[in-house]
């Protein structure tokens, strides 16, 4: 897929905003509680990381939003988590907190991260309504392009990996039902997906009412 970045400046994916808020100390503890664990995989492996601690910092990144910040809808938790910060709170959070939490880690520690989303079946069913899925690039400086991660945390259906060359997301789409990956990424979240996000309080009423469609342009508070 050929990526169109919504925001000129790769800079931009590299700003703290108002949901990818890695100025914010929880944040930050933890974007540093990463860079103690690669230099800690540094030790016992350095031939290994070595080569490229970039690379090896963005897989740990993923793999804690991915392991260790559960999905909502997976343990039936009812709060609807937005902002990187509330998700840490949380420990839980469905595809969009989570991928503004994963954003907020890689940008905290200087690696650009987008937002991106796909159109997909909310069930199996071919006249299922279509729905947004959000999960997020990166382009670490090693690479030189960017690449998609989904964290949204694997389960008996969904298999997930940080990849680079062969792409491992949880929800690979089925343009024969309608379904399409979205090329556009976000420094922001759409400003579609914050309106209905702020709507709710419920988790499971916002399951009832999905973000549907992207406005393609940025929330501002």
């Amino acid at each position: 897929m050929i990526y169109t970045m919504k925001s000129p400046n790769i800079s931009a994916y590299l700003e703290a905003s108002e949901f990818i808020d890695f100025d914010h100390p929880k944040v930050r503890i933890i974007a540093d509680y990463l860079q103690e664990r690669l230099m800690q995989r540094v030790s016992l492996e350095p031939n290994k990381i070595l080569y490229d601690p970039e690379l090896e910092l963005a897989r740990l990144t993923y793999l804690l939003v991915r392991d260790e910040v559960a999905f909502t809808y997976d343990i039936g938790k009812q709060d609807v988590t937005i902002k990187a910060s509330d998700v840490l709170t949380k420990k839980h959070s469905g595809c969009f907190g989570k991928s503004h939490l994963l954003a907020a880690l890689m940008r905290a520690n200087g690696i650009p991260a987008a937002v991106c989303y796909q159109y997909l079946r909310l069930d199996d069913g071919d006249n299922a309504p279509l729905i947004l899925h959000a999960l997020n690039a990166i382009c670490p400086e090693s690479v030189g392009s960017w690449f998609r991660l989904d964290a949204r945390g694997n389960n008996d259906s969904v298999s997930a990996e940080f990849c680079i060359d062969e792409e491992r997301i949880a929800y690979p789409v089925d343009p024969g039902r309608g379904e399409t990956d979205l090329s556009l990424l976000f420094a922001k979240p759409d400003y579609s997906v914050i309106r209905v996000l702020n709507q709710y309080t419920d988790a499971s009423v916002l399951r009832l009412h999905l973000p549907d469609k992207i406005a393609g342009r940025y929330w501002e508070s």
